[in-house]
């Protein structure tokens, strides 16, 4: 056993938003593969995968294949990385596990990719313990839900109508655009419109469900359109869109899980796409379908890994264009009806138009909403995909229409698929054909390629589509394809252009466009050519039947348009294989169909289509071929496959070098192949350096890689139709592709894969297999079909063929008074001309004269291959009336009335012998009693012959009627090899009948009254043609020549009219002639059929096999009363005939065909199941090797009908004899029994039963009884006595042996019935069912009796878990210490919260998160939660540990819509399977299933704790629901209607209800919540359902969960019966342990040969006031490391009978059971909902910065009159304002005022509790709980209009961000914060705390207003918050503004400049402050221009007077002093003055 542990991986770049990641692994060439998770950085799976080994050992060169890969996306783009582990230290060492960690990933070229992957491998030697079967992942059984999804779900047909539930979610916007916004979410779901409430702001909060359920198919919801749109219910409807998304509902159906869990929506502009984001919206998105769970995804932390979780719309930036030019081939208009047959039959042709569909198209959406508003808009252009529609043409062969389509697309495209159909008139809906153009196939992304290459836009054509639909005659088709039928082809041309679309949708093409796609259209004779080897399990039946090969139209007997062809194989009569089938009997002379055509020649297309695929084809078995080797091998497979994929590259680069490219697809597709091929051819140059090891993961890149460019969608040729017809109908129809079966001149390479070789094929009609054809096709051109001889083995040989009919008149046969039919005809019986004036056609000859040629093969009777034969004579006898009875006059007839001779006469054939004589069959029925008026009576003699033993046998017998004397070695020659000229022929060739519409025979019988003889004529070309002569039959023999080529349009052929062959010229009859066929032996080894379904109402089959291969058919014994027959039984086929060349025999060996019918009576008996099988072919039977049994499926008429262990080789049987020499298969008990070499080894085997119970059994059953079945044994249990005082079983352990199959894929499964002991011996059948799988039962068999230590038990598991526990509490110990040290640094202020953590969320004992499990830790002090069922827990094995719970299914009923039905009851009970020695003298192991439980019947006392219920769905108009909580159990319901909890869809409840009940008489309890109304009755939401007795019997002890403290008081006191020692006592009593030993003081204590000490549990004693004793605790610590099931809170999910298998939401709950008999329990836990706590939020507003300019004053001046309004969100009506900060020139304000809030709050939740009432007339409030988050909105104020927003600033309260201490260093962006890639988190938010922690916050936040589309920073405002409780309010009490008490803080009145008061109260301050402050600047620069100004004046005016006067009088003021120098004027004067006077 080789075990892989899948641990984790760590994934770069991964992006969180992808369809989840897996890991493949691959040992041996057996996958295997972990389940699907999220994508993350870091995934984690934890899974186990296994691979048995069996007797083969790990080889030290073995490896291991890991490929992390993407679910569901295809190669390459799927693939993360590879890696290859070697096993060899394995190997070395298999007990020390192999551990990697961080293993790179590596990419095809051998790159590391940046992931890397963990794992361990362990090996388990074969023999060892261990070394057993385990099942791929861990299996958990189902938790016992009723109703809910099936216990055995399985998938339900295909294309069949499921349940389905779509639930969107929203829950919150962020970053809505627009100012002052009251948003409102709109959401779309298919044609359904929903509705949020009405919030306040651009970050609103919901949190608000919708759903929808559909009816559909898969394919039909994955069409369904989702379309979220956010409104503004403020403004006008033209401008209330803020922003929308749309997605269909596949992208989250193919989501990992169904389901887009908490993303981000960019929300865009409908009318501009390409503006940008216009916010986003918070959502999660599901897909419910019935029968699935829905994965819970937790939710992502704040913020992080946003850019994962966004979801963006691809850009509308690219436009299609569709090119719809003309049609062809159109089909004719249907007749009309009418009484009387119209004249001549011809019908005209259809008024044709082309309707195209696109489902992505978003058009017409702007005009649409400006026209009728924006919901019609929606609903016009989002929720319909727009299909557009060509005009109507006249009718018309070749209709032109000329037009184009634009499409905008989406890139990538959202949806794929352009749907194309023809309609028939112009107002009708009838669709004539449909084609479907796939997006992805025209178009690449560029990442297909390694290197990556450019990759293209879609594009087509110009080429034809072919379009299929419905027949004409579909009332005469029983084929149940509807698209089966060629219906013309139409030309196309697409192409996309990078523009963004203008808005047109349609135009006319340009004439230039018209005239260069006619240079695409030249036309070139194609010949198609088909070869008919067999023809088996066709319909029996006297109608003839023929095989029909057409192309398009040509060949279509049914279409007048084309000329007649030889399309048509003769009519042939079915023929008995003398077991079940009937078959044509062809032989040696095979039916040839020929059909000649024109078409396109597009060989470079299938040229290099074919290359690639045999190329593929070629790869792929040398990948095969690699995974299974090993060893020495490895390397010469790898070389081989580099060398032949070397050649291979070359050959197909030579190709498409060469290759033509007319259209731009070819040239994209070329371009493509050539790199890919390049870089292939250059990789496969070399071996790989790294090993061979790495060639694989490489190999199977290389072929996913030419896969995905394997493919054409130009392939203008359409495909080639089988048609079976019988007599006139069609009842099977098959397709084959062109090109796989076109012949190319480029060589064999680039052939079609079936080009000229031999193939199987199936016609399916009416749901069913109607005929199994053996065929050879051919397809190419006429010019190359030189070639088709050498595909063809056999001789071809053209024949006329005429028949000549008489009827016998008056005793003579003449040609006169034919009654209707004429004188020469075909072999249909319809006119044709005499052989006289029958011609060849133009160009041939005839080779020799009329012939007589009796086609013996349509002269078969019934009597063909039969054994055994009824005949039967009617005696009639006549009379008078009222006479005697007498003779008639014809005295002996048959059932028909013709005259036989008496039955005396009667004799026996040669060969037959009468196994008894002539009786009257008295058992038929009699039309009525022997009246008086009755003149004719008869009576039937019956008798029965069979054929001799002796006698030679059917395939001799029908030879020899046939005259196959070629067969032995005569030569060639037509028909049946008898040939007679016209002048030879004798009475002997006419064939007799006694009606023309009946069977002819060859010896004339009495009653013959008509008859035919056949003629034929050779014909031979006149020249030897250069081509085919087959090709050259075209029309009919005589017209013109048709060898030349068409003309290029198909209109000059329509145009000639209706072209009507002519009625008496026939068909030309081709046939292959083969000289010698090859004899081979079938040989078939049926084993052994597993788990066959019942028909009807049976609850068993008596089954039977029958095999068909080719002709012949076998059936094996029937075995009465069993779903698992083992026939172990050989088939043997002698001398099986195969006409053609051995090899092809071995290339493409026939199939074989297995049907298993249930024969339970006479008659062909009931169908079961089929299936096809390839037999393994040996033509030197030297070389023979026995073949291995295989696994194939059966195929029911409803779906999977079980599977078939069988074996097929054909032999060939060569004249050597060498066949001989292989043995015979043994002869045992009347048939040949399967040998040794093929069949199982077989060894023996134990299975231990353990028959605990039955329950759910109806009333009616009185003593049931229990039938095991397996491997042919049969175990019967006694009958319960009484089942309704005890179910359980009197006696409960069983053995049988068994013998059983090694392998553990062929161990039959166990069959389970109960039968009812009825009086008289009689025993109805109650219930059965089927376990399958028994390898999860396998294991070894007991040990002896006593403890063992090992990790199995208990004992060995406490020892193992010893050092952990010890290690896992010290570290937690550590833990606890740092995080106090932590917290003890980060709270130094002392205000935080020593109850809560830093983001606010209390411990997780007191968590409400519906999300999160817990810790997981046992030993925390809150017990565990679960997100799933407590049974769903993987630790636990879904308590089904004691015994499981096995459904039993009425008996016969069988299975609806893929879903099993519903049980009639349960068993209880289990298996284990183990090996028995093979020695019988050794004694057998003991026994498993000794010590067991009493098992009566026990009181017990139920406590049902229900906390909480969410995910409900609506069930309310309202979107919400009123749930209240009902228990039941057995008769006893608890629970009121009153106590229900109004308008919510997640309750919470805090109910306990306590039931008593006998345990297992009343073991299912029922939790079902209610949606209470006011007119009863109250509609069930959803119900829940446990079974109490598992929890009871499990040793897990689920009854009552194991807290972590054992306290004897108080919250937490212990609840069990008994206490812990005890508890453990009792643990060890049951589990076979001694009992445990405690020491004096309670603190130590020995259990299981290990002492453990209360110090290894507990490092200090626990603070609690009740703690219990130390010996108490120790016990509780020893359970809990037992495993056992701890104090826990279990999700539950919901269903409803309404809806089965979809979740209705989910319930938590945990369930606790006492039995009585162990005493009273302890008190029970009080969980009363948690009343939510009162808080105060005190935010005082003082001051403002820069906020935005609002007006503009008198003086021009910008200014605001500022206010503030604030409140919390939810409690608009508690809105407050500030008052007005008037002429803010600066936006600066002081306000100094105090907001009070009082608010409801759940800290457990981190939610305001909101109630109150919706409307004045509701019932009830609704409780609304939002976040709690203050909203502050900045004002400008205005008198006369209203006023303007300036910002807005929202504070969660929980996660606020930290404020900053100064204005200026407020900012929206940190200095220096890296960049997001997510637009609106481009600055990284600062720091954020809660203020339910720190209680305090003051500084500056920013305000943010949007303008022109942008937010920017209008404002700052400086906060002080302060959160208290209730009674710290009232402690310290504060009033509004600045009201008393004006305290905590003391406001006082705002300091506000003097310029903010009004202009007339102080003008000059309002000039001070409204001038100076703000020009004064200017104001001082005027003043002193002014000043300058007046110097200058005064200067200017004094000037002129002062020069005057010195002009008059230089020297005035100026005296001279003698003594000469010069001195001062003025002192000069001074002087002159003084000296005048004195004397």
């Amino acid at each position: 056993m080789l075990r892989l542990l899948v641990a984790g991986a760590h994934i770069r770049g991964a992006t969180g938003s992808g369809p989840g990641v897996h890991v493949s692994a691959r040992f041996r060439g057996v996958p295997r593969s972990t389940r699907v998770v999220p994508e993350e950085h870091s995934p984690t799976w934890n899974e186990t995968l296994a691979w048995p080994l069996g007797a083969r050992p790990l080889h030290p060169t073995a490896s291991l294949s890991l490929r992390l890969r993407h679910w569901g996306q295809p190669a390459p783009w799927g693939d993360l990385g590879a890696a290859t582990v070697s096993l060899d230290q394995l190997v070395a060492n298999p007990e020390l596990p192999l551990s990697l960690s961080q293993v790179p990933l590596l990419d095809p070229k051998g790159q590391p990719t940046g992931s890397t992957i963990t794992l361990r491998c362990s090996y388990v030697p074969h023999g060892k313990a261990g070394d057993a079967a385990v099942p791929m992942q861990r299996w958990v059984p189902p938790p016992t839900v009723s109703p809910g999804p099936p216990m055995h779900p399985s998938k339900p047909p295909a294309g069949s109508k499921e349940e389905f539930q779509v639930r969107v979610r929203i829950i919150k916007g962020h970053q809505l655009q627009g100012n002052n916004i009251k948003p409102v979410v709109t959401v779309f779901i298919g044609q359904h419109r929903f509705r949020t409430r009405i919030r306040v702001g651009n970050n609103p909060y919901y949190n608000e469900v919708f759903c929808q359920s559909f009816h559909q198919t898969p394919e039909q919801l994955a069409m369904e359109p989702i379309r979220i749109q956010v409104l503004d219910s403020k403004a006008i409807r033209s401008k209330a869109i803020i922003g929308v998304f749309q997605l269909d509902v596949g992208t989250i159906y193919h989501a990992p899980g169904h389901s887009l869990s908490w993303k981000w929506l960019s929300l865009q502009d409908p009318q501009r796409p390409d503006s940008g984001s216009r916010g986003y919206l918070r959502v999660s998105l599901a897909v419910l379908r019935a029968g699935e769970p829905v994965l819970e995804q937790e939710e992502p932390e704040a913020d992080k890994d946003v850019e994962a979780n966004l979801l963006q719309p691809p850009p509308c930036a690219a436009t299609l264009q569709l090119r719809i030019y003309h049609a062809e081939d159109l089909p004719l208009a249907e007749p009309a009806r009418q009484c009387l047959p119209s004249v001549g039959g011809k019908r005209s042709f259809v008024a044709a138009a082309v309707r195209v569909g696109f489902a992505g198209r978003t058009v017409g959406t702007g005009a649409m909403a400006g026209r009728g508003g924006h919901d019609a808009a929606v609903r016009g252009s989002w929720l319909c995909p727009t299909q557009l529609c060509t005009k109507v043409m006249p009718p018309d062969p070749n209709p032109a229409w000329n037009e184009v389509f634009f499409f905008p697309l989406r890139l990538p495209p959202i949806c794929d698929e352009i749907q194309l159909a023809i309609l028939s008139g112009p107002r009708s809906s009838k669709v004539l054909g449909t084609a479907t153009l796939h997006l992805s196939r025209i178009s690449s992304a560029g990442a297909v390629l390694e290197e990556g290459t450019p990759g293209f836009l879609p594009c087509f054509g110009p080429s034809f589509l072919p379009f299929y639909g419905p027949r004409a005659d579909a009332t005469r088709t029983s084929s149940t394809d509807t698209n089966v039928a060629y219906r013309g082809r139409v030309l196309l041309e697409l192409s996309t252009h990078m523009e963004t679309p203008d808005g047109h949708q349609r135009g006319t093409i340009n004439p230039e466009d018209i005239i260069r796609v006619q240079s695409h259209l030249p036309r070139h004779r194609f010949g198609l050519c088909g070869v008919f080897y067999s023809a088996t399990m066709v319909p029996a039946g006297p109608e003839l039947l023929r095989f029909e090969l057409s192309l398009g139209n040509y060949g279509d007997t049914s279409d007048a348009t084309c000329k007649p062809a030889a399309s048509v194989t003769p009519h042939g009569c079915p023929v008995f294989d003398g077991n079940r089938y009937h078959y044509l009997p062809w032989y040696s002379d095979k039916p040839v169909a020929a059909v000649t055509s024109s078409w396109e020649d597009a060989a470079h297309r299938w040229d290099a289509l074919n290359l690639l695929r045999a190329m593929c084809q070629r790869l792929e078995k040398n990948v095969v071929e690699l995974r299974s080797a090993c060893g020495d091998t490895e390397g010469d497979i790898g070389r081989r496959l580099l060398r032949e994929l070397a050649q291979d590259c070359r050959r197909v680069l030579l190709q498409l070098e060469a290759q033509p490219t007319p259209t731009p697809l070819d040239t994209h597709l070329r371009a493509a192949r050539l790199h890919l091929l390049r870089c292939v051819a250059a990789a496969a140059a070399m071996p790989p350096r790294a090993g061979w090891a790495t060639l694989l993961p490489m190999a199977e890149a290389w072929l996913r890689q030419v896969a995905a460019l394997a493919v054409e969608p130009q392939a203008a040729v359409p495909d080639v139709l089988l048609w079976l017809l019988r007599g006139e109908r069609r009842v099977a129809c098959a397709r084959i592709p062109a090109p796989d079966i076109m012949f190319s001149r480029s060589g064999p390479s680039a052939c079609g894969r079936f080009c000229g070789r031999l193939q199987t094929l199936f016609l399916m009609g009416s749901g069913d297999i109607r005929a199994q054809l053996r065929l050879r096709l051919w397809l190419g051109p006429v010019a190359d079909s030189g070639d088709l001889p050498r595909h063809i083995e056999g001789s071809l040989r053209i024949y006329a063929e005429t028949y000549e009919n008489q009827t016998k008149l008056l005793g003579k046969w003449g040609p006169r008074g034919l009654l209707g039919s004429p004188g020469f005809s075909d072999g249909a019986g319809r006119a044709g001309l005499p052989r006289q004036r029958i011609r060849p056609p133009k160009g041939w000859r005839w080779d020799g004269p009329w012939t007589v040629e009796p086609q013996r093969r349509l002269l078969l009777d019934t009597e063909t291959n039969m054994g055994e034969v009824l005949e039967e004579v009617y005696e009639n006898e006549s009379r008078c009336p009222g006479g005697d009875w007498g003779p008639a006059t014809v005295a002996s007839t048959d059932a028909s009335g013709v005259e036989v001779p008496p039955k005396e006469e009667v004799p026996c054939p040669q060969g037959w012998h009468v196994t008894d004589g002539w009786r009257v069959d008295v058992t038929g029925a009699v039309d009525e009693a022997e009246k008086t008026y009755h003149t004719h009576r008869r009576r039937r003699w019956l008798r029965t012959r069979r054929r001799d033993p002796s006698a030679q046998g059917p395939e001799q017998d029908l030879a020899t009627f046939l005259q196959l004397v070629r067969v032995v070695g005569t030569g060639p020659g037509p028909g049946d090899g008898v040939h007679r000229t016209e002048s030879a022929a004798g009475s002997e060739a006419w064939e007799y009948g006694s009606f023309w519409s009946g069977r002819f025979h060859l010896q004339p019988r009495a009653g013959d009254v008509c008859r035919r003889r056949c003629w034929h004529r050779h014909m031979v070309p006149a020249q030897p043609p250069p081509v085919a002569p087959l090709f050259l039959l075209e029309g009919s023999p005589g017209t013109e020549d048709t060898a030349r080529e068409e003309e290029p349009a198909a209109a000059e052929r329509r145009t000639r009219g209706l072209f009507q062959p002519a009625p008496q010229q026939p068909l030309p009859l081709i046939l292959c002639t083969f000289q010698r066929p090859s004899f081979f032996q079938l040989r078939s080894y049926i084993f052994q059929a597993l788990e066959l379904s019942p028909r009807g109402t049976k609850s068993t089959a008596d089954p039977v096999a029958h095999v068909s291969f080719v002709y012949v058919s076998q059936s094996t014994r029937v075995l009465p009363g069993t779903l698992d027959p083992l026939w172990d039984q050989t088939l043997l086929f002698h001398r099986v005939l195969l006409y053609g060349d051995p090899r092809g025999v071995q290339d493409e060996p026939p199939a074989v065909v297995v049907e298993v019918f249930d024969q339970d009576g006479g008659g062909a008996g009931g169908f079961l199941g089929r299936s096809v099988c390839t037999p393994d072919v040996w033509l030197d039977v030297k070389r023979r090797q026995p073949p291995r049994l295989r696994r194939y499926p059966l195929g029911g008429s409803g779906g999977p009908a079980g599977e078939l262990l069988a074996a097929f080789e054909l032999l060939q049987d060569t004249e050597d004899g060498a066949l001989a020499q292989v043995s015979t298969p043994p002869w045992r008990q009347g048939v040949f029994s399967v040998p040794t070499g093929v069949r199982p080894l077989l060894r023996p085997m134990a299975l231990e039963v353990l028959a605990w119970g039955l329950r759910g059994l109806r009333g009616s059953v009185r003593a049931p009884s229990l039938e095991v079945q397996c491997g042919g044994r049969v175990l019967q249990t006694p009958p319960i006595a009484d089942p309704a005082s005890n179910p359980n079983f009197p006696i409960n352990a069983f053995l049988l042996a068994l013998t059983l199959p090694l392998e553990e894929e062929l161990v039959p499964p166990v069959r389970l019935r109960v039968l009812d002991m009825r009086d008289f011996g009689y025993r109805p059948e109650v219930g059965q069912t089927c376990v399958r799988g028994l390898g999860q039962h396998h294991g070894q068999p007991p040990g002896p009796p006593g403890p063992r230590p090992s990790s199995a038990t208990p004992r060995g598991r406490i020892s193992w878990l010893l050092p952990r526990i010890t290690s896992k509490t010290e570290a937690a110990d550590k833990e606890e210490g740092k995080n106090e040290d932590e917290d003890g640094n980060r709270d130094g202020d002392g205000n935080w919260d020593k109850d809560e953590d830093g983001n606010g969320n209390e411990d997780e004992h007191e968590n409400g998160d519906k999300d999160k499990e817990g810790n997981g830790d046992e030993d925390g002090p809150g017990p565990q939660i679960y997100s799933c069922e407590l049974e769903a827990v993987p630790e636990f094995e879904g308590l089904q540990d004691f015994c499981r719970s096995f459904p039993l299914f009425p008996p016969g009923a069988a299975a609806a819509g893929g879903e099993d039905p519903p049980p009639v009851a349960e068993f209880k009970g289990l298996f284990h399977m183990y090996p028995l020695p093979e020695d019988p003298a050794e004694p057998p192991p003991p026994r498993r299933f000794q010590d067991l439980p009493p098992s009566r019947p026990q009181r017990c006392l139920v406590r049902v704790y229900v906390v909480r219920a969410f995910d409900l769905p609506p069930r309310d108009r309202n979107g919400l629901c009123d749930p209240y909580v009902r228990v039941s159990l057995g008769t006893k319901t608890l629970g009121q209607r009153d106590q229900y909890v109004p308008n919510t869809l997640e309750p919470v409840f805090g109910r306990l209800f306590e039931v008593m009940g006998t345990i297992p008489l009343e073991k299912d309890l029922r939790v079902s919540l209610l949606d209470y109304d006011l007119v009863p009755p109250d509609q069930e939401i959803g119900t829940t359902t446990i079974d109490l007795e598992n929890r009871l019997l499990s040793r897990f002890r689920a009854h009552c969960g194991l807290p972590a403290l054992y306290c004897t008081a108080g919250p937490g006191c212990w609840r069990d019966q008994l206490p812990p020692s005890q508890t453990l006592e009792h643990f060890a009593r049951t589990q076979g342990l001694p009992a445990p030993e405690f020491n004096a003081e309670g603190t130590a204590i020995t259990f299981g040969d290990h002492s453990f000490l209360l110090s290894h549990f507990e490092s200090s004693p626990p603070q609690h006031p009740h703690l219990g004793v130390p010996r108490e605790r120790l016990a509780l610590h020893v359970l809990r490391a037992c495993h056992l099931v701890p104090e826990h809170l279990e999700t539950r999910t919901l269903y409803s009978s309404t809806q089965p298998g979809l979740e209705q939401g989910k319930v938590q709950m945990w369930v606790d059971v006492f039995p009585t008999n162990l005493g009273p329990p302890g008190p029970p836990v009080d969980i009363t909902p948690r009343k939510p706590q009162r808080y105060e939020l005190r935010c005082v507003v003082w001051n403002t910065r820069d906020v935005d300019p609002g007006d503009t004053n008198l003086m021009g001046q910008q200014m605001s009159d500022i206010y503030i309004t604030g409140w919390l969100d939810g409690l608009e009506e508690q809105k407050q304002r500030t008052d007005v900060h008037y002429r803010s020139l600066d936006g600066a304000g002081a306000f100094n005022w105090r907001f009070v809030f009082s608010f409801e709050y759940l800290v457990a939740e981190q939610l305001c509790v909101l109630p109150g009432k919706k409307h004045f007339w509701s019932l009830d409030e609704t409780v609304l709980k939002v976040p709690p988050k203050l909203i502050l909105q900045v004002w400008d104020n205005d008198k006369f209009s209203a006023d303007d927003f300036l910002g807005v600033l929202e504070l969660e309260l929980t996660r606020l961000p930290r404020p900053a201490l100064h204005a200026r260093t407020c900012t929206l962006a940190l200095p220096g914060a890296p960049r997001s890639r997510w637009p609106w988190r481009a600055p990284r938010p600062p720091p954020r705390v809660s203020l339910f922690r720190q209680r305090q916050a003051r500084g500056w936040w920013p305000c943010v207003a949007l303008k022109g589309g942008k937010w920017h920073l209008s404002g700052k405002l400086e906060l002080s918050l302060e959160l208290l409780t209730a009674k710290e309010a009232e402690e310290r009490p504060a009033g509004r503004a600045r009201e008393e008490p004006n305290m905590y803080p003391t406001l006082p009145p705002p300091v506000r400049p003097d310029w903010s008061f009004l202009w007339v109260q102080a003008p000059l301050r309002t000039l001070r402050h409204g001038l100076w402050r703000q020009h004064r600047g200017w104001i001082s620069l005027g003043l002193a221009l002014v000043l300058l100004i007046a110097l200058l004046l005064t200067f200017v005016y004094a000037a002129p007077g002062y020069l005057a006067m010195k002009l008059v009088n230089p020297f005035q003021g100026l005296h001279i002093v003698p003594g000469g120098g010069g001195e001062h004027p003025a002192a000069g004067a001074e002087q002159h003055r003084g000296g005048a006077g004195k004397p």
